[in-house]
């Protein structure tokens, strides 16, 4: 667990993150005063984030030992066990719902929609912010093997390619005024070398990795969907 929050912080600092985080709230609308859920809230960042923003913003995750780290790193927080397809949640008693890369890990990402559309009160606004397993670009001396890599750990996941189909989830359940951006996270430094550790344990492949990492020649660039729409 201590090595996984790690890996995530580390990520979450990054500027691009922090930007993609930031236009999720955007697309929330006015957060002031209303209820949000951050579904595979992780280590809580967006919960606090969003709090900052005067939501009064709950935070859900399947794994017990998050939400106890959540817990203890914000006294004050609302955090509860929960799974995204059965959300501890009355039937529109939300505003705000947002889910970031979570919809990858599961084996029917509609559904996870279809609660969204059900905890969210009439105009309630969700987005889902995630990235394209199948798509991660790497610099590398042995592209062959990089795809190959790369592949395998995106049909490692049930839904590897679920951010390219984000609009379609939202149209598919009813919701309105969706809209779609894509970014790139780039990675050039030692989050980059700690994203391929957990593609791939092929030490050769890794160790060229490590390589440009000691060169500052290490590219990685992971595509990332943000989609928002009405309830």
């Amino acid at each position: 667990m201590s090595s996984l929050l790690t890996v995530l912080d580390a990520g979450d600092a990054l500027p691009a993150a922090v930007e993609l985080r930031t236009r999720s709230y955007e697309l929330l609308g006015d957060v002031t005063g209303r209820t949000v859920v951050d579904v595979g809230c992780g280590g809580g960042r967006a919960v606090a984030e969003l709090a900052g923003r005067g939501a009064r913003a709950i935070g859900v995750d399947a794994d017990p030992e998050m939400i106890a780290v959540c817990r203890e790193r914000l006294p004050g927080g609302e955090f509860h066990v929960g799974d995204a397809y059965a959300l501890p949640l009355e039937t529109g008693s939300v505003t705000g719902y947002r889910v970031d890369k979570v919809l990858h890990l599961l084996d029917d990402p509609a559904r996870a929609v279809a609660e969204a559309r059900r905890v969210l009160a009439p105009g309630g606004r969700a987005v889902l912010l995630g990235s394209d397993w199948d798509t991660i670009a790497v610099d590398s001396d042995d592209p062959e093997t990089t795809r190959r890599l790369v592949h395998a750990k995106a049909d490692s996941f049930p839904s590897p390619r679920v951010a390219r189909h984000h609009r379609a989830l939202l149209l598919d359940a009813g919701f309105t005024d969706v809209t779609a951006e894509a970014r790139s996270l780039v990675l050039t430094d030692d989050t980059a070398l700690a994203l391929l550790r957990r593609i791939t344990d092929d030490e050769s492949w890794l160790a060229e990795q490590a390589e440009r990492l000691r060169a500052n020649r290490i590219f990685v660039a992971v595509p990332m969907v943000l989609v928002a729409g009405q309830g």
